[in-house]
């Protein structure tokens, strides 16, 4: 229409020139012009309404600050250099988002999954009760499920959403019944296999002080690839892009037209630092990974997408199917980030104006004030804690490091497993851990008043939250050699899993190569002799492994399974064993598999 007003204008102004009167045509004309240009300002500025968006993803219950690389962030200088920022913790979570939306008449706070799953101690030990209130307290909206939201099987993920008492351990005080999440978990690919409805809510409309946004929320399609088979029992997990084109649609139909995807799957960022561009050298250009096709095949209808699941930070621009930018977000994990969107919002059209929208991610550090209320919660689940949680269960010398292709956390966590196996069959030859269940690493610096080097119940639990069990089988040398390709090929092709291996095995890892051929052909050796492709072995590992997860499918066929105890148990019984006050425990070596950059 405004491309319109030059033409109009001088046709009028010739028209008065015809009859002599060209000045006083001009500035009869000029006058209702200029009123209606700024009367179509005005009338734009009145049409659209500020909105902000805050999102944070994969807090993992980490209400305490979180201890060593688990606690920090990268951060871009303006000289090109890095440096690193102490982040996270909820007493800080709650200060920024609050400082954040002062001065934001509409604003919205979501997140995009795994808020409860793999958590510390002071969450995890009483089923992430505590986690869900301090969210209920610092005013999350809604979210999307994460694949950690099943660790513990449906029924604990419905009864986290609607409240009530543990259906074993019970209420923790007397007359205090948990009251559940306030806030929809939205499960739009979730769905039950015999009915094919959604287990919880597959979007929810906020209304914000007289506008409407809806929102999606799916996890990851592979799910059940990294979750015990007893935590989906029951269940199936749709592809991502088609359940949200298909409620995007359904939200469409009911006039609403403002839609976000919270979207628990991500990208792997070329930069580690958060704060990096994304798309310089091109929209998108500093992103790879599963969440990029997701983004370009997603409908236009969605306005942005809020992801997670790699625990990577970033903001980037990645065109929808129309060619139209979008943005597509993540805040790293553990309540480190949050991301801020502020974008205008279309009273007309009653959508967001895609052109507005601008993102950026934030640090929590630690250097504002705590928020009180959150003080106040986190010390009353301390107290509740305080008998498990401060008990020693070892001493180290050094930070043991969860770091690197194998790291020596992972290798002490596989001689513990190797060690519980011996206890269970003398016959036991090695074990396997996967990397994904090493959640933080051990540091040497005191969390509490325990003093330096000491281990506590808790900070193993932050190691190994997930109360796997520690099973026995048989694999032939060839279906080990095969367990190691599956490492760097089929389901672990474009992103690697390097499980973490006990004392014994060696092998060479070539990773100028491709597949399967990455692992180099006659490396495989225990106790320095190479692995017999006909010989029997006996296998440690947690039972995720022992059922294939992690695209572990070779595992799963292994034979005469012997299910034993605790992973977390058999750990803290070897820190114990094997470390003392004045003879810690050093940092393995980390140099079982040689590898070849």
């Amino acid at each position: 229409m405004s491309a319109n007003h030059p033409r109009r204008h001088a046709a009028r102004k010739a028209a008065a020139a015809a009859t002599g009167l060209a000045a006083l045509g001009a500035l009869a004309i000029a006058m209702p012009t200029a009123q209606a240009h700024e009367s179509r300002h005005s009338a734009e500025r009145d049409r659209t309404v500020d909105l902000q968006m805050l999102a944070i993803n994969d807090f993992h219950g980490n209400l305490e600050p979180p201890a060593g690389s688990s606690g920090r962030v990268t951060e871009l200088q303006a000289d090109g250099t890095t440096k690193t920022v102490d982040a996270g913790g909820v007493e800080y979570l709650a200060s920024s988002l609050r400082s954040a939306r002062q001065g934001h008449k509409r604003t919205v706070t979501v997140a995009a999954g795994d808020i409860v799953g793999a958590s510390p101690l002071l969450s995890g030990l009483f089923h992430d009760e505590p986690t869900v209130e301090a969210m209920n307290k610092l005013g999350l909206d809604v979210t999307g499920v994460g694949n950690h939201e099943f660790d513990e099987g449906k029924d604990e993920l419905l009864r986290l959403q609607k409240g009530g008492c543990h259906p074993t351990d019970g209420c923790y005080e007397k007359g205090r019944k948990f009251k559940g999440a306030d806030y929809p978990i939205l499960s739009a690919n979730v769905v039950n296999e015999k009915t094919g409805k959604p287990l919880l809510a597959p979007y929810t409309i906020e209304h914000i002080k007289g506008i409407k946004v809806g929102f999606i929320g799916v996890t990851l399609e592979s799910t059940p690839d990294i979750v015990t088979a007893e935590g989906v029992k029951g269940l199936k997990f749709l592809d991502e892009v088609e359940t949200i084109n298909k409620y995007s649609k359904e939200l469409k139909s009911k006039g609403v037209n403002a839609i976000v995807a919270l979207v628990h799957e991500g990208g792997f960022p070329a930069s580690g630092s958060y704060n990096y561009d994304c798309d310089a050298g091109g929209d998108g250009k500093g992103l790879s990974g599963p969440i990029v096709d997701i983004a370009k095949n997603t409908s236009p209808d969605v306005d942005a997408l809020i992801t997670g699941h790699t625990h990577n930070a970033y903001v980037c621009t990645i065109p929808d199917p129309k060619g139209n930018d979008r943005l597509v977000t993540s805040a790293a994990s553990f309540g480190r980030l949050y991301t801020e969107l502020n974008m205008k919002f279309d009273k007309r059209t009653d959508d967001i104006v895609r052109a507005s929208v601008v993102g950026s991610n934030h640090v929590v550090d630690r250097t504002q004030t705590k928020a009180a209320d959150m003080t106040q919660l986190v010390g009353h689940w301390q107290t509740l804690a305080a008998p498990v949680a401060n008990r020693t269960v070892g001493w180290i010398s050094q930070d043991i490091t969860r770091n690197g292709n194998e790291s020596p956390l992972g290798d002490l966590i596989a001689d513990a497993q190797l060690a519980y196996g011996r206890t269970l069959d003398p016959g036991t030859d090695l074990a396997l851990m996967n990397p994904g269940g090493i959640r933080t690493d051990l540091v040497h610096k005191a969390s509490g008043s325990e003093g330096d080097g000491v281990v506590t119940y808790a900070e193993g639990f932050a190691v190994q939250p997930f109360s796997n069990t520690v099973n026995l089988k048989d694999l032939t040398g060839a279906q080990l050699i095969t367990v190691l390709q599956q490492q760097v090929s089929g389901a672990n092709a474009a992103a690697p899993k390097i499980l973490q291996i006990s004392a014994g095995l060696t092998y060479t890892l070539d990773l100028t190569k491709t597949g399967a051929d990455r692992v180099v052909a006659g490396s495989v050796k225990l106790g320095g002799v190479p692995v017999d492709p006909a010989a029997t072995y006996r296998v440690a590992m947690n039972n995720f492994l022992a059922g294939g997860g992690d695209g572990f499918g070779e595992l799963a066929n292994g034979t005469n399974q012997v299910v034993g105890g605790d992973d977390l148990a058999a750990f803290n019984a070897y820190l114990t064993a094997n470390s003392s006050a004045s003879a810690p425990l050093a940092a393995p070596a980390a140099n079982r598999i040689t590898v070849v950059q």
